[in-house]
């Protein structure tokens, strides 16, 4: 595996592998991998001649500078995982590699994400998607893969980056990879690493409520199982729930009825302590 620091590089690997008519798989990370991680990679050493991946920590996609600086960093541990799991280059640029002028400098040009990044995340998190969408759609038009894979836990950032591409014209085809869980249930994520020994041990309760609430919904409400998933995970020491909405997959609005879509999904975001951690589930899939 090759490591590669400048966009100029990137571009020039990217020649060569293209000059042989090699496929390139992109999967963009933000580093401090874990297992969900390395299965996307191997999905894309699947799929793909050539797998490029990125570790890099964009700080426009933070609007709170606690999150971005306690974000953890582990690029050695990176590097070897991705080599290990048949990655065939990894682009570790700086902050001042992808944002030349400055990272203000770079946030200007608004991109149309659709209804998709104004619910959830969107509402909770201003300017998270945007930022999102900046880094993505550089990394696309840095490496023009073929196809790049994102992990289903962030099912919303999926559907925005979906708009992204289809707005901006990029020609890339978005891959969906499943939840890669611990053991116990709970989604991998690289903030899983900032959760106390007794908050590790609360967290998967998490999928544990909505997964159990899944068979409850066969028998009530939308709201009302709204509400048993919401009042669970509160009724725990050091969990609050931040929002917990069920929405059409297709359009991540919120529905009211079971009978208004073939396709609905449970997206929850919990403060376990101060680490605030993101899951989600189908309550119903289309046939």
């Amino acid at each position: 595996m090759i490591i590669l620091r400048t966009v100029d590089d990137v571009r020039l690997y990217v020649s060569e592998q293209k000059g042989r008519n090699a496929s390139i798989g992109l999967v963009p990370t933000m580093g401090a991998l874990h297992a969900g991680h390395i299965s996307l990679v191997e999905q894309a050493v699947k799929d793909n001649d050539v797998v490029i991946a990125s570790v890099f920590v964009n700080p426009t996609q933070f609007n709170n500078p606690d999150d971005l600086a306690t974000y953890p960093r582990k690029e050695e541990d990176d590097f070897r995982l991705l080599s290990e799991a048949g990655a065939s280059a990894v682009f570790a640029p700086s902050v001042e590699e992808i944002y030349p002028g400055g990272v203000e400098a770079q946030a200007k040009h608004e991109f149309d994400l659709g209804r998709a990044a104004e619910v959830m995340e969107g509402k909770y998190r201003p300017g998270h998607f945007q930022g999102v969408a900046q880094i993505v759609s550089l990394l696309f038009r840095i490496v023009t893969p073929d196809r790049a894979y994102f992990g289903e836990k962030d099912f919303q950032q999926i559907a925005v980056i979906r708009n992204m591409v289809k707005s901006e014209g990029i020609k890339v085809e978005i891959i969906a990879c499943p939840i890669k869980r611990a053991d116990d249930g709970l989604a991998l994520s690289s903030r899983n690493a900032l959760l106390t020994p007794e908050q590790r041990m609360l967290a998967p309760e998490i999928h544990s409520a909505l997964k159990e609430s899944v068979e409850y919904s066969k028998a009530h409400s939308v709201q009302a199982t709204h509400d048993s998933v919401v009042e669970r995970i509160d009724a725990l020491p050091e969990m609050s729930v931040e929002y917990f909405e069920i929405v059409d997959a297709r359009t991540l609005e919120k529905i009211d009825e079971w009978e208004e879509s073939p396709w609905v999904v449970g997206c929850i975001t919990v403060y376990c302590g101060k680490v605030r951690l993101i899951d989600n589930i189908a309550y119903r899939l289309p046939n």
